[in-house]
């Protein structure tokens, strides 16, 4: 399939321009049970969906997410309002990050945040958090015009039939590139959270492992 570059580019600013997130205040205020939930969820992120197979959360999902402690537990078997921004977020992320990895960040947000009252709840963390959206797209939009016109002054003693291909190769690993970076920065900061080892008992880990090596 031959892809017309300037359609592509233009494609993706659409797209980045018709990027929404879902407003808190759209979130029913009441508990919602599991079908509710994944039926909500489906409704407001299945523009986010790469094809219309895809799920953009299951109950399999859900109880994993329970299970491992990056949601707590329902309610009589319902789900909150504080529920379904935590599953927002695990929806971003999960696609980034490992279920660890996520579990780690949202911990302190759950301990603090959840089911909290007043002017410093959940929905305030998520209210701000979302609030940047508009600024970092325009960012992003102009970042990635920069990569594709970047990708296309590579390669210029390259057969001509060739080009087009080897353009968006290379537009595809400065993009990866990003990402990757942007990765491994996110895992760091993220390290970062976890606690400390102990010296003494990292000490005395050790010496049992060597007690127990065979002989």
């Amino acid at each position: 399939m031959t892809i017309n570059p300037d359609d592509l580019i233009n494609s993706i600013m659409n797209s980045l321009s018709r990027i929404d997130h879902i407003k808190s205040d759209s979130i029913p205020n009441i508990d919602l049970y599991m079908d509710q939930v994944t039926t909500f969820m489906d409704k407001h992120l299945k523009n986010t969906k790469r094809s219309d197979e895809d799920k953009v959360l299951t109950k399999t999902m859900i109880n994993n997410y329970a299970k491992n402690h990056l949601l707590p537990p329902p309610e009589k078997k319902k789900y909150s309002k504080d529920h379904v921004l935590i599953l927002i977020f695990i929806y971003y992320f999960k696609n980034i990050l490992s279920i660890n990895d996520i579990q780690t960040m949202l911990q302190p947000l759950t301990d603090k945040y959840y089911q909290a009252k007043g002017a410093h709840s959940l929905e305030s963390v998520y209210d701000e958090i979302f609030s940047l959206e508009k600024s970092q797209i325009d960012a992003i939009k102009d970042d990635i015009l920069k990569k594709y016109n970047i990708s296309t002054e590579t390669f210029q003693d390259y057969d001509g039939k060739d080009t087009e291909m080897l353009h968006l190769f290379s537009f595809i690993c400065l993009l990866s590139f990003d990402v990757y970076i942007k990765k491994l920065l996110v895992e760091k900061m993220i390290d970062s959270l976890l606690p400390v080892p102990d010296e003494k008992n990292k000490e005395k880990k050790n010496d049992t492992a060597v007690k127990k090596e065979p002989v």
